[in-house]
């Protein structure tokens, strides 16, 4: 039978990705019996992770709505996105990979948009981090034989072989689908309406994304505590 281990290591994983693909699993936790307080604690921390993930973001659609300049929200951005990772050094003693990534990008493109005052350099960041997620995932079976999804996860989930990788290109396809969704936003609508997308759309498809995840997972998950009392039965 397949399960689904009672705890989940809680800040060792390596990329911004891991606490979008906790949540998926904690969807399908929701959908799969579990124990009501041990959800709720993988929820608060879950939610944390993703509240500083998001704090960068908040920050430039606050300044951007206040001043309607993109550019100011552009300058504000990169030290916030530079303050999310001191936080996260000291609060957890270690950067992931994908942050470094992410506050390169902003330190060029939004140091670019500072610079050229042209918005269009900020606005290509979400689709090259998409991007570079999407062919991570797709060239990791070729590097070291197993998906990336699963070696994030295989502690904390039992799969078939099939399904890790049905999981993996499912996150590939996402990747490369919201990344190219930016451009078409930003090519063909407003600058108002690309900062709205950014914050709310992609949050959005995100969250609907993971919940669609969930409900497969829980297809495949069974709590080691559900299993104890059909036992005892």
């Amino acid at each position: 039978m397949i399960t689904a281990r009672a705890a989940l290591p809680q800040w060792s994983w390596r990329n911004r990705v891991r606490p979008v693909l906790s949540f998926a699993v904690h969807a399908g936790r929701v959908l799969a019996p579990t124990h009501p307080r041990a959800l709720a604690d993988r929820r608060s921390h879950t939610l944390m992770k993703m509240l500083i993930d998001f704090f960068p973001i908040a920050i430039f659609f606050l300044v951007y709505q206040l001043t309607k300049d993109i550019v100011l929200a552009t300058a504000v951005l990169i030290p916030a996105t530079i303050a999310q990772v001191l936080f996260t050094w000291w609060r957890f003693r270690k950067i992931e990979k994908m942050h470094l990534v992410t506050l390169a990008l902003v330190v060029v493109l939004g140091g670019a948009t500072v610079i050229f005052q042209n918005g269009d350099f900020i606005k290509w960041k979400p689709t090259i981090v998409n991007w570079l997620f999407g062919v991570a995932f797709l060239l990791s079976p070729l590097i070291g034989g197993k998906p990336l999804i699963q070696r994030m996860m295989e502690k904390n989930l039992s799969l078939p072989a099939p399904v890790w990788m049905r999981l993996n290109l499912a996150w590939v396809a996402f990747f490369m689908v919201l990344g190219a969704v930016n451009i078409f936003v930003f090519k063909t609508y407003s600058e108002e309406t690309w900062v709205d997308f950014k914050l709310f759309g992609m949050m959005g498809l995100t969250i609907l994304f993971i919940l669609i995840q969930g409900v497969y997972l829980a297809r495949h998950m069974k709590d080691p505590q559900h299993n104890t009392t059909d036992s005892g039965e």
